[in-house]
């Protein structure tokens, strides 16, 4: 990606809180999990962490899943979140709601930003809806920040191409429940300024 001054300056990736499913290590792609309690307290500390009621985004866009929703609901923005489909979470296929051991038991080579999900996506299907979300907010004008509100697998991807890489270069990055990261900029080179910044 290439700077344009007009362009935001700053995204801000919120990874959604806690569901039971994230909580107990479960592939969680297009369930709609709600957070739990202890996911609605950690998103509703959030706001302060991330700054955004002293410098709040000039653009929200957010997964429809309910667990993005709830946690872009619980920063309490004076904006109401732009519902983005793209930046819903992998589509997992067979192996939704399953753990990595129980998917290691069936195919001890799997590795999803390799081969993707079987009944599911694929890293090349994934790669495209990351990149038309990167081409809208590549768009953008202004000179404060962006606010993505999604899931771990997507914001991995998202971070990847924000910096000029393949999406498998994600299995490298960590990426808490109710996480923090940040894209930016320096000297005119896209940048990952801080990553997976936990309460």
């Amino acid at each position: 990606m290439k700077r344009d001054d007009a362009r935001t300056q700053r995204v801000l990736l919120l990874r959604h809180s806690e569901t039971e499913w994230s909580r107990t290590g479960r592939y969680t792609g297009r369930t709609d999990k709600p957070l739990t309690e202890a996911g609605r307290q950690a998103a509703a500390h959030l706001r302060d962490q991330i700054g955004v009621g002293q410098a709040p985004p000039d653009t929200v866009f957010v997964s429809p899943l309910l667990r993005a929703r709830e946690t872009c609901d619980a920063l309490e923005l004076s904006m109401p979140g732009l519902l983005r489909d793209d930046l819903v979470e992998w589509d997992y296929g067979d192996y939704e709601g399953l753990t990595p051991s129980e998917i290691h038991d069936i195919d001890p080579s799997w590795d999803l930003w390799v081969s993707g999900a079987p009944g599911g996506e694929s890293p090349d299907d994934v790669t495209r809806r990351i990149d038309r979300f990167m081409a809208e907010l590549q768009s953008l004008r202004g000179t404060g920040q962006a606010l993505v509100v999604a899931h771990g697998h997507v914001l991995r991807g998202l971070a990847c191409r924000w910096i000029g890489q393949p999406i498998r270069l994600g299995r490298n990055l960590r990426l808490g429940a109710g996480s923090v990261s940040e894209l930016g900029w320096n000297r005119g080179v896209p940048v990952i300024e801080r990553w997976n910044d936990s309460p």
